[in-house]
């Protein structure tokens, strides 16, 4: 659970509106009784502290259906992008590496079939052309082999040319560069120099065992429906694998995080408030976040093929921009075009707005249709802004 430390005594001590956030609350409490989420919390902070943190509906966690709780845990999925990314900022910081290297000079397992001359920026990105490369959950756990896979992997279409997301692939290569140049596991890094220094003990990438028995087993609202063109690498059983003990030891880096709602908005605020936690530690500097949060997609050739969308992405984050369509990137309406974030496959929500000192945390079990996701997530993001007073 979120320290006490961390709770303001009232929403109106860190100029947040209490009727607007009891908004926020009612809302999230329509989608449990009206909507069919079985389990969901949410939580929005501002001034390093929570202003706001609500559990609703229940989840079976541990083998048994229980009332969500706060300190029940959800699987973020690409949320996750967010927190590993940022642990690459921290090598760029730390001066362990540069977004101009090239990858397969890092990680020379993913050298040859046309890979050589992808650098980290487009990794990060999702301009690197190898959006499809597999790795099968079964190889998630063993890095030998993981590297194995990698050694296979071949383009998907010329690198830099255009924008597909990379569901996996490219946060797998972050996770081999983290280790190439830290000599730590990912999973350890991430926790050694950025979460634990945060005090983020309800954010975990790779989820401990004895830990298990506080995640929500993952739900599908409603019969899952394959897209046109068919299921790929995110289909129906690769989200029910984060209902496994091994998957979620495993901590995909793409999408196997888990935390509470609390946390996630309580990352954010270290992010927006210049990198220094509550307790006043430096973890990121200044100057690091704004270059992880700089937009480096080209707006003619990186667009979201669904939407015909420029995706304004900088290195792993998404920005909301100001051209007006901030409601289609995840974030609704009335945040700051400098507002950066990540979503997560079933409707997470987690951003943060450095204008507005506002971050949200929306974690849920329950997977529901598309349309039914992006409408709830362009209601929180909108309710929650307008909750700055």
């Amino acid at each position: 659970m979120a320290n006490p430390s961390n709770l303001a005594s009232s929403p109106a001590d860190v100029g947040i509106d209490a009727d607007r956030l009891q908004d926020l609350f009612d809302f999230v409490q329509s989608q449990v009784d009206d909507a069919g989420l079985p389990g969901a919390q949410v939580a929005i902070a501002r001034e390093d502290k929570l202003a706001g943190f609500r559990s609703f509906g229940s989840a079976v966690q541990g083998g048994e259906e229980k009332p969500v709780a706060d300190d029940t845990l959800f699987c973020i999925y690409s949320s996750t992008k967010a927190v590993v990314g940022v642990a690459v900022w921290a090598l760029l910081e730390d001066g362990l590496l540069s977004i101009d290297e090239r990858v397969a000079d890092v990680v020379p397992e993913f050298a040859g079939e046309g890979k050589d001359a992808i650098t980290v920026e487009q990794v990060m990105l999702h301009i690197g052309g190898f959006p499809m490369a597999p790795m099968n959950p079964k190889l998630w756990e063993d890095r030998d082999l993981r590297l194995e896979r990698i050694k296979g992997w071949r383009l998907n279409w010329e690198p830099g040319t255009r924008f597909e997301y990379h569901p996996t692939a490219a946060h797998w290569i972050l996770a081999e560069i983290i280790t190439a140049k830290t000599g730590q596991d990912f999973r350890d890094y991430t926790r050694n120099r950025l979460l634990d220094p945060i005090g983020l003990e309800d954010l975990l990438v790779g989820l401990p065992d004895n830990q298990h028995g506080r995640a929500a087993d993952v739900v599908y609202v409603e019969e899952p429906v394959a897209p046109e063109g068919g299921w790929q690498e995110v289909n129906p059983n690769t989200m029910l694998h984060f209902n496994l003990p091994s998957q979620r030891r495993a901590g995909c880096p793409g999408g196997g995080g888990f935390a509470n709602a609390a946390d996630m908005a309580l990352f954010y605020q270290t992010l927006i408030n210049g990198g220094a936690t509550a307790g006043g530690e430096q973890v990121l500097k200044p100057e690091t976040i704004n270059f992880g949060t700089t937009v480096r997609t080209d707006p003619t050739k990186h667009r979201d093929a669904l939407n015909d969308l420029h995706v304004n992405r900088a290195l792993t984050v998404v920005v909301a921009g100001d051209d007006g369509d901030s409601h289609l990137r995840g974030f609704g309406s009335g945040c700051s075009a400098r507002a950066f974030g990540h979503g997560g496959a079933g409707g997470q929500v987690t951003w943060g707005d450095p204008e507005t000192g506002l971050s949200v945390g929306f974690v849920t079990n329950g997977f529901a249709p598309d349309l039914q996701i992006r409408d709830r997530t362009r209601r929180i993001g909108t309710l929650a802004a307008a909750c700055v007073r």
